[in-house]
């Protein structure tokens, strides 16, 4: 599997900056996957001057960011056809406030990971949940490390979807209601919320019970009500159904949820896909067989 990395400038300018927090953490895991990571200029260079990932082959060096290497990762992430360069996913640990964040290469990257049904990670703790669920893939033993990802009784799940991919998100809820029901509160914005409830209630729900509780729609600031949970650290993880494929006009309100999440970094995981969800829930049954709760 190969993934692109890359890291603002913010995330890897001390010793105990993001992208160290979470080597530290899942380089063994890294290790154990035979990931290869495949990372722009400038987190390349960080990553050797720290000592970390040494001697390991799967580190792969792309040009600077102001050099191309962003934009590589984009190519990459769509596919190049016969010359095989294809990434599975991209990390992008992204200082909220860094305006290369914005830059079209950065946008762009997201973008097309959502497209292709690929993983955006964009948070630390995005990226060691990430890893941990590979591991579980592959047949290995749950790292102890990662319990506090799945300890779904003790947190809070946002589940919101763009217009178009309200079908994808009530069809995800019906698949996998039990997994979602185990958390211990769900959110979610105006119609999204209402039509969750009511698929709840469909499956036997207690109708006085919202299973969903239900900010306002998200153009009149329910992503807001969201993003404030999240910075309080009252919501652990968003499973956001982005349509890449239309204008939206409460856009600075969705960037706002965005960046509340990336401001948290160790603290919030944030999934942008119906295919990488799915992946995530599958992760969450196995993980739960071979440890139970």
């Amino acid at each position: 599997m190969r993934l692109g990395l890359a890291a603002n400038r913010l995330h890897h300018a001390t010793e105990d900056a993001a992208l160290f927090r979470w080597l530290r953490a899942s380089e063994p895991g890294i290790r154990e996957l035979g990931l290869e990571i495949h990372a722009v200029g400038r987190t390349h260079d960080a990553i050797a001057a720290a000592g970390m990932l040494h001697g390991y082959a799967g580190l792969r060096r792309y040009p600077y960011g102001r050099e191309g290497g962003l934009m590589k990762l984009v190519a990459e992430i769509v596919g190049m056809g016969s010359d095989g360069r294809t990434l599975d996913g991209a990390i992008y640990l992204i200082d909220p406030v860094d305006p290369s964040s914005i830059f079209p290469e950065a946008v762009a990257l997201k973008r097309q990971c959502v497209i292709h049904g690929k993983p955006f990670i964009s948070t630390v703790a995005s990226a060691r949940d990430w890893v941990e669920n590979e591991r579980i893939h592959a047949g290995l033993a749950p790292d102890p490390a990662a319990d506090r990802f799945h300890a779904l009784e003790a947190q809070t799940l946002a589940l919101i979807a763009h217009d178009a991919m309200k079908p994808q998100m009530l069809a995800f809820a019906a698949e996998h209601f039990d997994v979602l029901s185990r958390f211990a509160r769900r959110v979610g914005t105006g119609t999204t919320g209402q039509r969750l409830n009511e698929l709840a209630w469909s499956r036997g729900w207690p109708q006085d019970t919202p299973w969903v509780h239900r900010f306002l729609s998200g153009p009149m600031g329910g992503d807001a009500q969201i993003a404030d949970l999240v910075l309080e650290r009252r919501c652990q993880r968003a499973v956001f159904f982005e349509d890449p494929h239309v204008a939206r006009q409460h856009e600075a309100d969705i960037q706002l949820l965005e960046r509340a999440v990336t401001t948290v970094t160790d603290e919030a995981v944030c999934i942008t896909s119906p295919a990488v969800a799915s992946h995530w829930v599958a992760a969450v049954c196995r993980r739960a067989q071979l440890r139970p709760l």
